[in-house]
């Protein structure tokens, strides 16, 4: 006796009792409330679609998950989005980790010494999460609201933490992510890109030249945790005009040292072999050009 067909446009769901002893009900919940935290906002057909569990099922979920605040319906355009409980257990792990609250005042310091906007972004696989900004005053800047992914090949964060990881860590992570193309100026092989994170390991800060958003340039610098591992960045970033290349190696300093002054807030260690704080070596404008 055959199997009846599975819908077609339905992908094969994801979800499936494992010998592990997980629970495919929590597994479709979460994996419901990871996708609408990635999709801003999201429909229900989407939803059951992308995830390959039926429409039924997926409205269940996301009334249930509504019903304890985790998720909520605009009515008007009759999307799901992320609900305030989400939001409060997020806090909850920044807390923990003390890095947001004590970046705050570093991060303005940043931003004051070179008028523009400083972000913090913390690691997660093969991508950066925005989780802290400090705005400039200019009337030109850049935004990034807290809880925005990108992927860390086209972000200076990014970057900062790639090159600190052992080269092998960094081609697993692109094997399984790619090198996606957002803009002419996206490092999209691997040579281009280890070439740059090579640079970026030797002068202690990276510089993304538009390689996210045409028009914006960024320059980041990683911060380490108390094992000695990159687990987060912190930035600066802004129009490409305001990057003038004699200025990008002191604002890399900058940032450099912006990095190094968290690291020892937070109780973090650099690694052993560094041995004066990043970004302090002598550069010129040759090295970013």
């Amino acid at each position: 006796m055959t199997s009846p067909k599975r819908p077609r446009g339905r992908p094969k769901s994801q979800f499936r009792e494992s010998s592990a002893g997980t629970l495919q009900s929590l597994d479709r919940a979460l994996g419901i409330l990871r996708a609408v935290s990635k999709s801003d906002r999201a429909t229900l057909t989407d939803l059951s679609l992308s995830l390959g569990v039926p429409t039924a099922t997926t409205h269940r979920i996301l009334t249930t998950l509504q019903k304890h605040g985790f998720v909520a319906i605009d009515d008007e355009r009759q999307d799901w989005v992320i609900g305030i409980e989400a939001y409060r257990i997020g806090v909850s792990f920044m807390n923990r980790t003390g890095l947001s609250t004590v970046s705050r005042p570093v991060m303005r310091q940043l931003m004051e010494k070179t008028g523009e906007t400083a972000n913090l972004a913390i690691a997660d696989g093969a991508e950066v999460v925005f989780v802290g900004q400090v705005e400039t005053s200019n009337p030109i800047r850049a935004f990034f609201a807290r809880g925005t992914r990108t992927s860390m090949h086209a972000s200076g964060t990014g970057k900062a933490i790639l090159a600190a990881l052992p080269e092998e860590r960094v081609r697993k992570l692109l094997m399984l992510s790619g090198l996606a193309s957002f803009t002419d100026a996206t490092l999209v092989t691997p040579d281009a890109l280890f070439a740059d994170l090579a640079e970026t390991r030797a002068r202690g800060w990276s510089y993304d030249r538009e390689e996210r958003y045409e028009g914006m340039s960024c320059i980041g610098s990683a911060i380490y945790d108390e094992h000695q591992e990159p687990y987060a960045g912190v930035s600066i970033s802004g129009p490409s005009t305001r990057f003038d290349a004699r200025r990008v190696p002191e604002l890399g300093a900058t940032v450099a040292r912006a990095a190094r002054d968290i690291t020892e807030l937070i109780g973090g260690r650099f690694p052993d072999h560094i041995e004066k704080p990043l970004g302090t070596r002598p550069g010129n404008a040759s090295q970013v050009a």
